[in-house]
């Protein structure tokens, strides 16, 4: 089986109490046109496209001249979950060379009212002159959107769960991004996966594992194989 490098990118400084960083809202938030109105959240400018250049022009570098060196790199995936779910789309839009394959896990579909829906006219396109053709793989939980009351959970909790979780639409929302791209001629493969009994959590977890079969699946010969997740 081909070697595969898993490069993970995190942040130093979190959010009091939780898991995440300003930094992580600021680089996965795609920008918007010149004449529309900014999003409400999450309350910072977009940097998605320094963030994609900064991946190209200095990760990939420094990952395969400075801690590889001696190391033959084939292919590249990049795995994204939720709001990185959201920038991995904005990346197969804006930089579909960057990639050989797009692994887009219950992605932050709904940010600004849906808009990444109006910004995907590049994946319609009849031909990609420079020949490139990503793989892609979306997948969402089951449960997400039809979440499942828990054993130890009040009604009361449970409807307040129920509502925090109802503003992603997951199941709706990835399922049209699926039908919007699925027969792209700029795409060489679109796959679309349930984890039927999985919540949002969930899927950040197995997306990847599921994700590194998928991206090894189209491994052409033996090489060391790149995810950035």
């Amino acid at each position: 089986m081909p070697d595969t490098i898993v490069v993970s990118l995190g942040y130093p400084d979190l959010i009091p109490d939780s898991p995440y960083s300003t930094g992580r809202y600021h680089d996965y938030q795609p920008p918007v046109c010149a004449t529309c109105p900014l999003p409400d959240q999450p309350g910072v400018p977009s940097n998605a496209d320094n963030f994609l250049a900064w991946i190209d022009e200095i990760l990939k570098p420094w990952v395969r001249n400075e801690l590889f060196p001696n190391t033959e790199f084939s292919r590249d995936a990049l795995h994204g979950h939720s709001m990185a779910g959201l920038f991995a789309t904005y990346a197969l839009i804006a930089r579909p060379d960057l990639f050989d394959t797009f692994l887009i896990a219950s992605p932050a579909l709904y940010w600004n009212n849906n808009y990444i829906f109006s910004q995907l006219s590049p994946l319609k396109e009849s031909l990609r002159t420079n020949g490139t053709k990503p793989a892609v793989a979306l997948s969402y939980g089951g449960r997400e959107q039809n979440p499942v009351k828990r054993r130890v959970e009040t009604e009361e909790e449970f409807e307040v769960r129920k509502s925090f979780l109802a503003f992603s639409n997951m199941t709706s929302n990835v399922n049209a991004l699926y039908n919007e791209i699925k027969n792209s001629t700029q795409l060489r493969d679109v796959e679309l996966h349930e984890y039927p009994f999985s919540d949002h959590s969930a899927v950040g977890i197995v997306s990847i594992a599921d994700g590194l079969d998928y991206f090894l699946d189209w491994a052409p010969r033996i090489a060391f194989q790149n995810l950035t997740v």
